[in-house]
């Protein structure tokens, strides 16, 4: 194991005290606890928005935590989830008098304490509603049982600008939600990675191989595999996901390309550009697109592609302005 690090046990709390350090005008932790990590910019009357997950996949979760997209963020171990009561204390401390919608990917321990921590709110009489992204069209043919990956960045973008907007909690679960239900991603990795307490690679690919489907904890994909070209990856993974959500000739479409953790931007852009050529051959319309980290797997290599359809609606929620400590779009 190669990390810059201290004790892995410290992992976590570690790297948050760096960023509370470096952003103490964006962002603060509540309750004394570091992984109750919030917005340092509370807004009365708004809708707050709260996510959570796992370390290990930033930007996702906490760096969508500021202007224009979510108030709170529950931080969980490395590929764990945060508990119930940081969740239940993060909604306290950014909670504005509008309700509050949760936000988090369709994972059984973080379904299991959001919804604990809903029950809490009842208690409070705050008005909470919960959405999960459930976007991987590999991890299983059902939708409602698929894995949230990268594809919830446009589920946050709608929610985060239709609550900037004043919208009602009504208002911010169906912008969030018609996102989530026009959004689709395949992934695939190159490499594993190493949770620092475990100290030694989460699987195990040959140097010649890859894995197509894996999911950013390292579940298993749908096939292991000589390494492809962009181009035919992009063939692959573009025909899965119009397979699953076919899409008219004219359609437009946002398309997200994301770098697992040690893919460089130069590779993402190749298969952007790739991608691309795939979509245009089928006469999809590539109205906006975002290259970059957004969903990561520790220092796991490769990337996922994410399509969503848009319409203007939609192109004015990923248009609104942003900004946090990891992501700024004015």
């Amino acid at each position: 194991m190669k990390k810059i690090i201290n004790a892995p046990e410290d992992y976590v709390d570690e790297m948050l005290q760096g960023i509370y350090a470096s952003h103490p005008d964006q962002v603060k932790c509540a309750a004394g606890d570091l992984r109750c990590y919030c917005t340092a910019h509370k807004h009365d009357g708004k809708v707050a928005i709260i996510t959570g997950g796992g370390t290990g996949h930033l930007p996702l979760f906490l760096g969508y935590v500021g202007d224009g997209l979510i108030d709170g963020c529950g931080v969980g171990g490395v590929f764990q989830s945060p508990s119930a009561e940081q969740i239940y204390n993060i909604t306290k401390e950014v909670e504005a008098g509008a309700g509050v919608l949760y936000l988090y990917g369709n994972y059984t321990g973080d379904i299991m304490n959001f919804d604990m921590a809903s029950e809490m709110l009842e208690m409070d009489d705050i008005e909470c509603r919960s959405l999960v992204g459930a976007d991987d069209v590999l991890s299983n043919k059902n939708p409602e049982a698929r894995r949230g990956v990268a594809g919830i960045f446009f589920m946050y973008k709608a929610a985060g600008a239709k609550a900037d907007e004043g919208g009602t909690l009504d208002e911010v679960y169906a912008a969030a939600k018609k996102a989530g239900d026009n959004v689709r991603t395949v992934g695939f990795a190159l490499t594993p990675c190493i949770v620092p307490e475990v100290g030694h690679a989460n699987f195990e690919l040959k140097d010649d191989e890859m894995a197509f489907g894996m999911g950013i904890h390292g579940e298993p994909g749908v096939w292991n595999g000589p390494i492809k070209t962009a181009d035919e990856l992009a063939e692959e993974s573009v025909g899965e996901i119009l397979a699953d959500m076919p899409l008219e000739e004219g359609t437009e479409v946002a398309l997200l390309i994301n770098g697992l953790g040690a893919t460089s931007v130069e590779e993402l852009y190749i298969l952007n550009n790739s991608v691309r050529k795939q979509l245009d051959a089928k006469g999809v319309k590539v109205w906006r697109s975002w290259t970059g980290e957004y969903a990561t797997s520790m220092e796991m290599a490769g990337a996922s592609i994410s399509v969503c359809r848009v319409d203007d609606e939609l192109k004015g929620y990923f248009e609104h302005p942003v900004n946090t400590p990891f992501i700024c779009q004015k």
